[in-house]
């Protein structure tokens, strides 16, 4: 799957272990980096609705059109399609990386 970041802050932070360790603490930076590696092994979206730990669901009101990907709790991985049918996870092949957040 191809993947994209929101900005280049971002990204920066997500290509390097220890700017996540930073930024989030050493068990998160670690969740996070195991998403990253199921994000990146993935061939469509689909394959990581698979996987049931990472509870990929579908986001309302502020994160409208964006998908969620459980973290640690309380913390999730906001994600945005950029290509296929969003009712269709097997079509999306490529996401953007919107943020880290605990947005109850």
């Amino acid at each position: 799957m191809d993947i994209d970041y929101i900005s280049k802050k971002l990204k920066k932070i997500f290509e390097s272990e220890r700017e996540l360790i930073k930024a989030f603490g050493t068990p998160q930076a670690r969740k996070i980096t195991q998403r990253m590696s199921e994000l990146c092994s993935a061939k469509s979206l689909h394959d990581v609705r698979c996987n049931p730990s990472a509870r990929l669901h579908p986001l309302i009101g502020n994160y409208k059109d964006c998908l969620s990907i459980d973290l640690i709790p309380p913390w999730h991985l906001i994600i945005k399609p950029k290509n296929g049918d969003q009712n269709n996870y097997a079509t999306i092949t490529m996401v953007e990386i919107i943020k880290v957040t605990n947005y109850y």
